[in-house]
């Protein structure tokens, strides 16, 4: 496949690349640097009430089911959920990494991108050593992704490197709903564990230029698609939304086993409920206004992202709270 040289020739780009490459140089974090882990206020306390899960941000925690169990039995779950997100969130990231090197080791000389993917991994590398720290000192064994994306995550990182317009796109329906529920989290003035809270900081400090880049990406290099491979986006752009909002926020039946959740109150949570239906379409809202900026939203796509349940509002500008959208 031919590699484009959009960033070479579009100035505007290249400037925004340069941007977010200094960004990268001048403001980073390091997970040993920037976290105190053996800080007494960062202690793990397994028995934190603050591990319980947000009734309002959780699709679990929202289930009368899990609202009216004891309260040990909530941070237990609640502790068990947030360090399998962490393994679950570091093992996007591998897959990511895995897609953006193969992408990069294609460009040509001189290509801006090509520092900017090299900033972003590196701290994608650090966002993994911080997620899995965390998920050593709870002490839970959580097992991450749900067995058939765990599997297939070698083979998905490899191959988003030769498609790199799904390459990103997927990188945004997997970046989206993590950010926007730690948004959302630190937003809402909940009691947060402090190492948790510590880490949400330090990853949507920087995920805001991972996700910068991945819509810069696509504004520029959508412009200069042919229609059928702009038709191909279209359709691909609200599947990937919801397929990795699945594997990234819905746990395996493993969980549901372990901890003795009934079928039905699964089945709500993920994604019967009215309740768990906003939490869901909340996290897209910055996607679906990207997709209407870039022309990806047509009467049949509309169709579509309403099909997978992820339709609704358009955010007015980046991170938008959820208030007016739902």
């Amino acid at each position: 496949m031919t590699f484009s040289k959009t960033a070479a020739t579009n100035p505007d780009y290249a400037d925004t690349l340069l941007t977010l490459s200094e960004g990268s140089v001048h403001r980073r974090f390091d997970p040993y640097l920037d976290i105190d882990w053996d800080a007494p206020e960062f202690a793990i306390d397994r028995d934190d009430p603050r591990w319980v899960l947000s009734a309002e941000l959780d699709p679990l925690g929202a289930t009368r089911w899990y609202q009216e169990l004891p309260l040990e039995r909530r941070i237990e779950i609640g502790r068990w959920r947030q360090a399998n997100a962490a393994k679950v969130g570091l093992a996007f990231e591998s897959i990511l990494i895995r897609g953006m090197m193969q992408y990069a080791m294609a460009l040509p000389n001189g290509s801006p991108e090509f520092r900017y993917c090299l900033h972003e991994m590196t701290e994608e590398c650090n966002h993994i050593q911080m997620f899995q720290e965390l998920v050593n000192r709870i002490g839970d064994d959580v097992p991450g992704m749900r067995p058939m994306f765990k599997l297939a995550s070698p083979f998905i990182g490899v191959a988003g490197g030769y498609f790199w317009a799904i390459l990103f796109i997927g990188i945004l329906g997997g970046e989206e709903p993590i950010d926007h529920y730690q948004k959302a989290l630190i937003r809402s003035g909940n009691a947060t564990q402090p190492t948790l809270l510590r880490i949400m900081e330090i990853h949507i400090a920087e995920e805001a230029r991972h996700i910068s880049f991945a819509n810069e990406f696509l504004r520029a290099h959508l412009a200069r698609m042919n229609p059928v491979s702009t038709a191909v986006c279209a359709v691909a752009f609200p599947i990937a939304m919801r397929w990795l909002a699945d594997e990234l926020v819905k746990p395996s039946k493993s969980f549901a086993k372990k901890f003795d959740i009934p079928d039905e109150v699964f089945a709500d949570a993920f994604w019967r409920s009215p309740a768990s239906r906003k939490i869901l379409s909340g996290f897209f809202g910055d996607m679906r206004a990207l997709a209407d900026e870039l022309g990806l939203m047509n009467p049949v796509t509309k169709q579509l992202w309403k099909l997978l349940k992820i339709d609704g509002g358009h955010a007015r500008y980046r991170s938008e709270p959820l208030r007016r959208l739902a």
